[in-house]
């Protein structure tokens, strides 16, 4: 049997939100739990519900998403929160990653890349639009200042390697002949040496730091 995957949605458009929640709804797998209009009741609904993932807006009344994923993500550690948005706007990207995000798409994403965001966020994965991907590398790669650099063990750095390249943790421990419980140890650890909040943002470290390459171009044509 299917495990199904459980699923707020936060969205101060009825319409829209009632039509994503149906389409979510004929998925074997997906399951939509609870339903927000506004950041604040998502807040709220999650805590009482610990859904898997939170699918959720920038702009809504009350409280905007990215504070409303920066209070999940700070009290729900196994909640994914994606951002799914029409704003290409590269700050509220940065402030959706920091706030702990794990995707950030835009609403005119086809209905199939939206629901494999879902499954490879709710498996720990992170995801982030093409479109704004690589203003985003762009950015992350202008020097921060003269603050030195974590020096990583050379396992670590072929852990984060691996991991920008997609592969989960059980696919890296296979990789490296490593468990994958010392996989997961090891990536607590460079989070909090690295002051990294989760698995997007490991990914970007290592394309900024050059540890991994990116396939994305260096500019946005979109």
């Amino acid at each position: 049997m299917v495990k199904s995957i459980r699923i707020l949605l936060a969205d101060d458009h009825n319409v829209l939100r009632q039509g994503m929640a149906q389409a979510l709804e004929a998925q074997p797998d997906m399951t939509v739990i609870a339903q927000a209009e506004n950041g604040k009741e998502a807040v709220g609904l999650a805590l009482k519900n610990q859904p898997d993932i939170v699918l959720m807006d920038i702009n809504m009344p009350q409280m905007d998403g990215v504070e409303a994923a920066r209070q999940i993500t700070a009290q729900l550690s196994q909640t994914g929160v994606i951002i799914l948005t029409m704003y290409r706007r590269d700050d509220y990207v940065f402030e959706a990653i920091k706030a702990g995000a794990s995707g950030y798409l835009l609403k005119e994403v086809e209905l199939e890349e939206l629901l494999e965001a879902i499954r490879a966020v709710s498996r720990g994965e992170a995801v982030i639009d093409s479109a704004v991907a690589s203003r985003v590398l762009a950015e992350l790669r202008q020097p921060v200042g003269p603050e030195p650099k974590p020096k990583l063990a050379e396992r670590d750095v072929e852990i984060l390697r691996l991991l920008a390249q997609g592969l989960k943790n059980q696919d890296i421990a296979d990789r490296l002949s490593l468990s994958e419980k010392t996989v997961r140890n090891r990536l607590s650890l460079v989070f909090r040496q690295l002051h990294l909040e989760n698995r997007t943002q490991a990914v970007l470290y290592a394309l900024r730091e050059g540890i991994a390459k990116s396939d994305q171009p260096d500019e946005d044509n979109a």
